[in-house]
């Protein structure tokens, strides 16, 4: 795993009305401060990325659907530098990803129906000067191929 990457599995309770199912909570080991909640969706088999952070921590949960969610640390002076780190996220496994500032980051829709993401980053988004840096998501020095792998 990239280091200060984190991984919280999410617990879904559910009875005869819904369900419920705790996210990101102010106690949590991966919570640092809290910016704003935002929600992006992508199509089946669309790929957003690859971005980083200089300053935000993301925080993300599909909701909805299936996405391949991938992180690469370019990080001068990592001891995971180069590692590249694939979690498969959603409705078949809940799980909250903690991303850290200048890992670069990208998802894949890998469900037949639109993917919901919930992002709570550590800062709010300024639109004036924002703090996302991007590379094209196939064009570039990442060693990833976005292509399903079968076999």
């Amino acid at each position: 795993m990239i280091d200060g990457v984190m991984v919280k599995r999410l617990t879904v309770i559910a009875d005869e009305r819904g369900r419920l199912m705790e996210i990101l909570r102010a106690d949590d080991a991966l919570f640092t401060r809290f910016g704003q909640v935002y929600m992006t969706t992508a199509y089946p088999g669309v790929v957003k990325g690859w971005h980083y952070h200089k300053r935000q921590s993301d925080n993300m949960a599909v909701l909805k659907g299936m996405m391949k969610i991938v992180l690469y640390d370019g990080r001068e002076g990592s001891n995971t530098r180069g590692n590249i780190d694939e979690y498969f996220a959603g409705a078949h496994n809940p799980i909250l990803i903690h991303i850290p500032p200048l890992v670069f980051h990208g998802f894949k829709c890998i469900s037949t129906e639109e993917a919901i993401v919930v992002n709570t980053p550590t800062e709010a988004y300024d639109h004036r000067e924002p703090d996302e840096f991007r590379v094209h998501p196939h064009d570039n020095d990442i060693p990833y191929d976005w292509e399903r792998k079968d076999g």
